[in-house]
């Protein structure tokens, strides 16, 4: 059973409307355990060179996020879309799919690399972007979706930022049994991983054993920060801070 702790929402400062889209009902016939609808938000930069692509930066919500009311994770994104704007790195567009509660099966939903392949799809056939500039963030269960899904995949991205993320589908306590194959694949991306390290809900050594596995497999582009006296809400200081969005519009594939 899947039983990840709700996620607290964050709030912006200076809230935006995020347009609501639809993936394909086709698409969706392939895709199990997300919504229908995602969020998108805009470049957070109105002067944009003209002719440039955007970046693009996929958020994976935390367990309090799911459901199937799309609305419920727009304050989740508000802040990402105002520091980019804040700390001029556009032009960048954000999109946030949202993980249902449960599936038609009755089955407890979450982050799948199946699902998130067909996500990624949608996205660049329905939005112009800079395929080069790919990053992956998330919290808590979406930490946990970030490191899945770039340790999976890590063809897509030009780097990976997982907060307080766990390493293991059935929730904080699991670790995932291919730890050694994450760290083979995340071994080729830049990884900088963030965790609280007064976090009872997804300690910070799950977040080291990943980094640990990426050195083991030879990887050099990956570190840790951990917050010593925070506990599992430590995003709210990873998402405001100009070191998160320095590191992250520095890397490109």
């Amino acid at each position: 059973m899947i039983c990840w702790l709700a996620s607290w929402s964050i709030s912006s400062a200076q809230p935006v409307k995020a347009e609501v889209k639809t993936i394909d009902p086709v698409r969706m016939e392939k895709i199990e355990f997300l919504n229908h609808q995602y969020l998108l938000l805009g470049d957070g930069q109105p002067n944009k060179p003209a002719g440039k692509k955007p970046a693009l930066i996929i958020y994976l919500h935390g367990a309090g996020g799911r459901g199937e009311d799309i609305n419920k994770i727009t304050s989740q994104i508000t802040t990402l879309h105002s520091h980019v704007k804040k700390y001029n790195k556009g032009p960048c567009l954000i999109v946030a799919p949202q993980v249902r509660k449960i599936t038609n099966h009755g089955e407890n939903a979450t982050w799948t690399a199946a699902d998130l392949e067909e996500f990624l799809i949608e996205v660049k056939k329905n939005h112009q972007l800079d395929e080069s500039r790919i990053y992956l963030t998330g919290n808590s269960m979406g930490g946990y979706g970030s490191w899945m899904w770039a340790a999976s995949h890590p063809e897509h991205f030009a780097a990976v930022a997982p907060v307080s993320g766990g390493i293991g589908r059935s929730g904080p306590k699991d670790i995932t049994p291919h730890l050694s194959q994450w760290g083979e694949n995340l071994a080729k991306l830049p990884v900088y991983a963030f965790a609280g390290g007064n976090d009872r809900v997804v300690p910070a050594d799950r977040s080291q054993s990943v980094i640990e596995a990426i050195v083991k497999a030879g990887g050099n582009q990956a570190k840790l920060k951990i917050f010593p006296d925070e506990g599992h809400n430590v995003r709210r200081l990873v998402y405001s801070s100009a070191e998160f969005y320095d590191w992250l519009f520095a890397q490109r594939k």
